[in-house]
């Protein structure tokens, strides 16, 4: 990617991206290469054969795996060499993230260990903290949480009522509330803890498990994620020490957001990863099972399944890795040593929030189309325990839920990206004028261009158009008050979701296709395809009820005549390119990108 190149967080919606400028799958290197197939044969040949015992919480398994993760390397990836990190780059994570899941809830156990509960220390904790503390996190010698929920604050994280009050002596805050449904609770050693000092500056704290006054309630009955631990982390007058106070007192609220924004990628990662295996899972049982004399592969209405499956995860992987190579590149450009190194690290992060909400969203919900349509596949044995369609049906549903709920996590995409606008970041406004102009302006159907992919780079242009005019409708009605407007938010949100999401497939592919035989050519040809073809159809319906939900009359009617327009597909061979997907994985018996 040319750093020169980079684009502002929600610039995307404006700019005319070029495809040399897109990180993709097909762009790692040795080393990443390298990584996935050490996290490949970990996962395969340690943890797989011990799924059942890990499923069933074996905790001495559970702290026993995470040790040899740590020996491996895969859990100071983040971490900087000075802290006996890896420092290794977002591609990397996410390779990581990716592979590992297909170790069912051990993955969940991972995740939340090397993400939200490691990150807070590795951004904001002082010398002394890591020297105390990250050895032992990153080898894998302990394991940690992040315990931000309480009982009645999950989305509205800052309404906690957790309270922090200074000792007389000066030397310990005395921390008292309750912490809801805190992944790894049972496991952990170290918890990153939020509370309000003085009941009003909302603060992070480093806290052990033994510490007095630390308690946990019992393991939650879940749906899904059985062999996860969560519990309450109960802190009845908790005694922590005034060093463990993590970054500045009052100052918490930038550590749990921005801890998300990077908790929000990897998670795409992992359901990425998700996806395939549950993918996997479905060709596999329709290649074995027959009914009416044939096996169900070889029946259409299985095919189409298949072939809609593989196109969206093609989708979801072009989403995380362009965004993880957006992050690399505008981190790199940071000199590493210098003061404040990781407050400048996290403004880069904090610069494409909109963008990693877009990467949650996106992929869980590829991810929930997927595992219901290998249940679907399975018949009736996929709704039996011993299956793995089963369980990952049941873990697949808790995805949508944390690390923000996919509805806030939709809010905040265009409340971020029309709040960039409002501080003079993106030009927003002017293109929402142009982008009225060009509903009265005639078009020409053919553009008479039959270079790759012409037909959907000129499609996307018309997207981005109806984004701005419904955009710019929504903030010209509503102004200040736009914030209120959910469902209009909601509606603006599928509509860039889907705008990302296509304009990463389809530059994948242009990068990708110049290079590639003919037979992977035909195959990405045919996955963009059956994507956009389905993208569109998302994209139009959200931005129709965003036409009604905003504007009435004449104007309603205009929007609605440039919606038309502008999500006008011309989807020739769709048929047969669903059948090439769907008969390419049968074949292979595996995902074929």
């Amino acid at each position: 990617m040319d750093e020169n190149n980079l684009l502002k967080g929600g610039e995307f919606l404006i700019a005319d991206v070029e495809s040399g400028d897109v990180f993709t799958p097909e762009d790692f290197t040795d080393e990443h290469k390298q990584i996935a197939e050490t996290t490949e044969q970990f996962v395969k040949g340690e943890l797989i054969p011990q799924i059942d015992k890990l499923e069933e919480m074996d905790t001495d398994l559970v702290k026993e795996y995470m040790a040899k993760a740590g020996e491996l390397g895969l859990l100071m990836i983040d971490a900087s060499e000075e802290d006996g990190g890896l420092e290794l780059d977002k591609v990397t994570s996410l390779i990581v993230a990716e592979r590992m899941t297909p170790a069912g809830s051990f993955n969940v156990v991972y995740a939340a260990h090397n993400g939200i509960g490691t990150l807070p220390l590795i951004y904001y904790g002082t010398k002394e903290q890591k020297a105390k503390y990250l050895e032992k996190i990153i080898s894998g010698e302990w394991i940690a949480s992040y315990a931000l929920t309480e009982p009645d604050s999950g989305s509205d994280a800052l309404a906690a009522k957790t309270s922090a009050v200074l000792s007389d002596d000066g030397k310990h805050y005395i921390l008292n509330g309750t912490k809801q449904f805190i992944t790894n609770a049972g496991f952990a050693n170290l918890y990153t803890v939020f509370a309000k000092v003085d009941k009003k500056l909302f603060t992070g704290f480093l806290v052990e498990r033994d510490f007095e006054g630390v308690s946990l309630g019992a393991e939650e009955k879940k749906m899904g994620i059985k062999g996860s631990s969560t519990r309450q982390v109960i802190l009845e007058n908790a005694k922590v020490p005034v060093g463990n106070v993590l970054g500045e007192v009052g100052k918490g609220h930038k550590i749990a957001f921005n801890i998300l924004n990077m908790g929000r990628l990897k998670l795409g990662a992992s359901i990425t990863g998700g996806s395939k295996a549950s993918f996997v899972e479905g060709v596999q049982y329709a290649n074995m099972r027959k009914q009416f004399g044939k096996t169900i592969g070889s029946f259409g209405a299985i095919k189409e399944k298949i072939a809609d499956m593989a196109a969206d995860i093609y989708a979801s992987e072009s989403v995380i890795y362009r965004l993880a190579g957006m992050l690399d590149a505008r981190i790199g450009k940071l000199e590493k040593g210098i003061d404040g190194y990781y407050v400048q690290y996290q403004k880069c992060v904090e610069e494409y929030a909109a963008e990693c909400a877009i990467a949650k969203v996106f992929c869980t919900e590829i991810l929930a189309g997927c595992v219901d349509m290998v249940v679907q596949i399975h018949g009736g044995y996929g709704f039996v325990a011993g299956y793995a369609a089963e369980r990952h049906y049941r873990d697949e549903r808790i995805n949508r839920i944390w690390e923000g709920t996919n509805e806030i996590n939709r809010m905040l995409i265009p409340g971020m990206i029309l709040r960039r606008s409002m501080k003079g970041e993106l030009p927003l406004q002017k293109e929402a004028m142009k982008a009225f102009d060009a509903l009265m302006t005639p078009s020409l159907e053919d553009t008479g261009d039959d270079t790759p992919f012409a037909k959907e780079k000129a499609l996307l242009k018309g997207l981005k158009t109806v984004f701005l005019v419904l955009a710019g409708a929504a903030s010209q009605k509503y102004q200040l008050k736009l914030a209120d407007e959910q469902e209009i938010l909601m509606a603006a949100a599928d509509i860039a979701i889907q705008v990302f999401a296509c304009e990463s497939v389809i530059l994948r592919a242009e990068k990708t296709c110049a290079n590639a035989n003919d037979n992977k050519k035909k195959l990405i040809e045919s996955a963009v395809k059956v994507f956009t073809f389905r993208s569109v159809e998302n994209l139009a319906t959200a931005a129709r009820k965003g036409a009604f939900y905003v504007e009435s009359g004449d104007t309603l009617k205009m929007i609605l005549s440039g919606i038309r327009r502008f999500t006008k597909y011309d989807a020739e061979g769709l048929l047969d390119a669903k059948r090439e997907l769907a008969d390419a994985a049968l074949e292979n018996e595996k995902y074929i990108f």
